[in-house]
């Protein structure tokens, strides 16, 4: 006999929650369920692990992500119960469980990760994949198009458990979610050349490799409609987090960079700015 959806999606929470993946119901649309009267405007103080003041005890499915929980007696609970009949789907806490969830949002971001990022476990969406990643981050959106980061302090829909080995965390993740410095936090010029490799062990598969690299970094950075300052400097950060180690990375492929940034209307200053301080962030 076929289960109710509803139990089935409490078997599937109670199961995901043995694993140590908090879990918490959507609603239609992938949204979570809103506040209570009590805990409305976060009138609570809210929850503990939403690093706001006080704790909130409320027993209902409250605020979004820090609902999430791996105890089988609140995912069994009478409020918890009349919510999973009310979902439309499961979702987790990708940092709750100590996990980075790259989500890619169509065929054009699926092929930049296939060239840009290690391989890893992997979901299939309805739209495009989940790229799961061993660590834990802050989330972004729109770190590029079609990506999104979900990691600390939000949700993803559990899709499954994919296939495929799941790696550690990469720099090259991190870096998209960081932004350019502000003005009074940037480095001083000190170099004349926006290079300088290091000459550690190169990891490029071939050359080939690196040129596309170049390319969809420079396709990355024309296609920037808003955020022009931030896109370019999110950009440097991968291609260095990428390539910059090892010392194949030329002031060629760099002055490509630079040509595209410039394109965009930004100066030769900001692009050294950018280019240094994303070094500096790199530890490079």
């Amino acid at each position: 006999m076929t289960q109710p959806t509803d139990i089935r999606r409490v078997h599937t929470a109670l199961a995901l929650a043995g694993h140590g993946i908090p879990v918490l119901p959507l609603r239609v649309g992938k949204v979570p369920f809103g506040n209570c009267r009590a805990c409305a405007k976060n009138a609570c103080g809210g929850r503990p692990n939403m690093k706001t003041p006080g704790p909130c005890h409320c027993p209902d499915v409250c605020h979004a992500w820090a609902a999430a929980t791996t105890e089988p007696h609140v995912l069994n609970s009478p409020q918890w119960t009349t919510a999973w009949r009310q979902a439309a789907a499961v979702a987790y806490h990708p940092g709750g469980a100590g996990l980075t969830v790259v989500d890619l949002d169509n065929a054009a971001a699926i092929a930049w990760a296939r060239e840009t990022l290690p391989a890893t476990r992997t979901v299939p969406t309805t739209r495009g994949e989940h790229w799961i990643y061993r660590g834990v981050m802050p989330s972004a959106n729109a770190v590029r198009p079609g990506v999104d980061i979900k990691s600390h302090m939000a949700y993803a829909r559990w899709l499954g458990w994919g296939s495929g080995a799941m790696a550690a965390l990469p720099g090259s993740v991190r870096a998209l979610a960081l932004t350019d410095p502000s003005p009074a936090r940037r480095a001083p010029q000190t170099v004349s050349a926006p290079l300088g490799g290091q000459g550690g062990e190169c990891r490029h598969r071939t050359p080939v490799f690196l040129d596309r690299g170049i390319a969809m970094a420079e396709q990355q950075i024309t296609g920037a409609r808003e955020a022009v300052h931030a896109t370019v400097y999110r950009t440097f950060l991968a291609v260095l987090s990428t390539h910059g180690r090892c010392g194949c990375l030329t002031d060629t492929h760099v002055a490509r960079l630079f040509t595209a940034a410039q394109a965009k209307g930004e100066s030769v200053r900001h692009c050294t700015d950018a280019w240094t301080n994303a070094r500096t962030a790199l530890g490079m």
